[in-house]
């Protein structure tokens, strides 16, 4: 456990992952409280990154959940395994089906996913609940219990309590809102896309070979582009993306006119470049006229 958020912050730029004072204090809080932490944000703000990093900064190992609409308890938490459990009935050499039923809803044939396997490992481990959003709003009311309690509740097999206390990290990127149990339950980070000095850091710790120059010039470029009304804005690691774009093109500047197939490195949208290519010009003559 960290004694501060300094200490929480170095263990974290250790790892490559670069935190402002504000995010530190609050996530050490959460740390330090066994509460589970509800990062939310646009994509692409190092959300997921985060608990990546400090899944390596714990020495814990990292369960993912991968969130999308439809996502049940059986690809969740436990599923049986029917097969084995069809084939146990075809060799029963007994006609007590009270004996045999709690002999299918044993240990021998539970499948267990990603919740279950972070509450019964027994080592430490960091559970990453990744893009909740994406679920739906049953799937929601179901984590209560592992948020409030640490604990699941298998109705064959009555609760299982966590062993190991993992660290609870869920992500959202906004597109619906969550319960108030579910907030009440947890230690809220809100990021977004980083000031210009800190993205300049960012890209000089992940390209670190990349002129400082250059690194201000994309950064700065990136702003203004995250300013137009696009449809997706560039995410951080597109900032990286675009970055090594320029370095594996030899490009020395950021130049508004020769930016050609560059673009699609940054944007991912047809009518977001339109947009950005429209806009190009007319920063290009700005520009102009600025340095006549």
């Amino acid at each position: 456990m960290y004694s501060s958020p300094w200490e929480l912050t170095q263990a974290l730029e250790d790892e490559g992952y670069l935190i402002d004072q504000e995010t530190a204090t609050t996530l050490f809080l959460a740390l330090s409280l066994h509460k589970p932490c509800l990062i939310e944000g646009p994509a692409g703000v190092g959300k997921t990154q985060l608990a990546i990093a400090l899944a390596k900064a714990e020495c814990r190992k990292l369960i993912r959940l991968q969130c999308y609409e439809g996502l049940d308890i059986t690809k969740a938490l436990y599923d049986w395994n029917y097969a084995k459990q069809l084939l146990r009935l075809q060799l029963a050499k007994t006609d007590d089906w009270d004996k045999i039923k709690l002999d299918l809803f044993s240990e021998e044939f539970l499948l267990s996913r990603p919740l279950l396997k972070s509450i019964r490992s027994d080592d430490p481990v960091l559970l990453l609940i990744d893009e909740l959003d994406k679920s739906d709003e049953e799937f929601e009311s179901f984590l209560l219990e592992l948020l409030a309690e640490q604990q699941v509740t298998i109705p064959e097999m009555g609760t299982i309590t966590s062993k190991s206390n993992p660290i609870v990290i869920l992500t959202s990127n906004n597109s619906r809102d969550f319960s108030d149990a579910l907030r009440r339950r947890c230690i809220h980070i809100y990021l977004t896309y980083p000031t210009l000095e800190r993205e300049m850091s960012i890209l000089n710790s992940q390209v670190p070979d990349l002129a400082e120059h250059l690194i201000q010039e994309v950064c700065e470029f990136v702003a203004k582009v995250r300013k137009l009304p696009l449809q997706k804005l560039p995410s951080v690691s597109e900032s990286i993306d675009f970055a090594c774009a320029l370095k594996a093109l030899q490009k020395e500047h950021v130049n508004y006119s020769d930016l050609l197939g560059i673009l699609n490195v940054l944007l991912k949208y047809p009518k977001d470049m339109v947009l950005l290519q429209e806009r190009l010009k007319k920063w290009e003559s700005e520009e102009k006229v600025r340095m006549s």
